[in-house]
């Protein structure tokens, strides 16, 4: 069955599929995690929020995000990013040359100062892009952790005479992140898969720098199965790893 088939291509090729490829999506999934967990959680506040004014947009900004297919996320982004950038640096910069207008100018050049695009590149684009989506996904974790603490306690807090923030800083939010971590987990292996839909901008992610090879050497099905293989080896591991957390967590409960 495998007699045409040369495996070989994969083993010439493993340092530049891993330093590269994988380097840049484990990159890119720690980044967009991490960005997306903080930014999550203040939706996720936002959402809980009695004022209108802040759990509508929270609200909006969450259905829409969820709604959208990523990859159309992934198109926005990446050409409306340098755009919307260079119009709000070009702001900041007006209302304060010199000081963050100086930094800004120093960083994205003079396109700050003339109101013109920047350039953002392919890479930051990605993590703004992953970051901004998968934080909808977070809010909803974060938004049902918050609310599985027992109101008894927030309230035992401010009988304490801690403010808001302090209840959820000391009380709210630590037990939160410990009852949903298995679904926060969950949800950044979502995200190391779906990284790879960003090789439709030509970056040279784990798919990517398959795809190179494939195409180079003329080896798609060796190389696309052997991206498959590593996708499913590091998943499945990774879900094993957070299903035996989820029963530890259990029995601290």
């Amino acid at each position: 069955m495998f007699s045409g088939f040369d495996f070989d291509v994969i083993e010439r090729s493993l340092p530049y599929l891993f330093r590269e490829g994988m380097t840049f999506t484990l990159t890119l999934t720690a980044m967009a995690m991490t960005g997306g967990i903080v930014f999550g959680t203040l939706l996720a506040m936002a959402r809980l929020s009695s004022a209108a004014l802040f759990n509508v947009p929270a609200a909006t900004y969450v259905n829409l995000m969820r709604s959208v297919p990523l990859v159309l996320v992934i198109f926005w982004f990446y050409f409306l990013v340098p755009w919307i950038g260079g119009w709000v640096f070009h702001k900041i910069y007006l209302l304060n040359p010199q000081g963050i207008g100086s930094v800004l100018v120093q960083l994205f050049g003079n396109a700050v100062k003339d109101g013109q695009t920047i350039q953002v590149g392919a890479f930051w684009s990605s993590v703004i892009t992953f970051t901004l989506f998968e934080a909808a996904y977070y809010a909803e974790i974060m938004r049902a952790g918050i609310q599985s603490i027992a109101r008894g306690q927030v309230s035992a807090g401010q009988a304490l005479g801690l403010n808001y923030w302090q209840n959820m800083g000391h009380i709210v939010l630590p037990q939160a992140f410990r009852n949903m971590l298995p679904v926060l987990l969950t949800q950044t292996i979502i995200l190391f898969q779906d990284t790879s839909l960003v090789y439709v901008l030509s970056i040279t992610d784990f798919l990517g720098a398959a795809a190179k090879i494939a195409q180079r050497d003329g080896r798609l099905v060796e190389m696309y199965l052997f991206v498959a293989v590593v996708y499913f080896v590091v998943s499945y591991t990774l879900s094993y790893g957070v299903k035996h957390l989820q029963q530890r967590i259990a029995i601290i409960r």
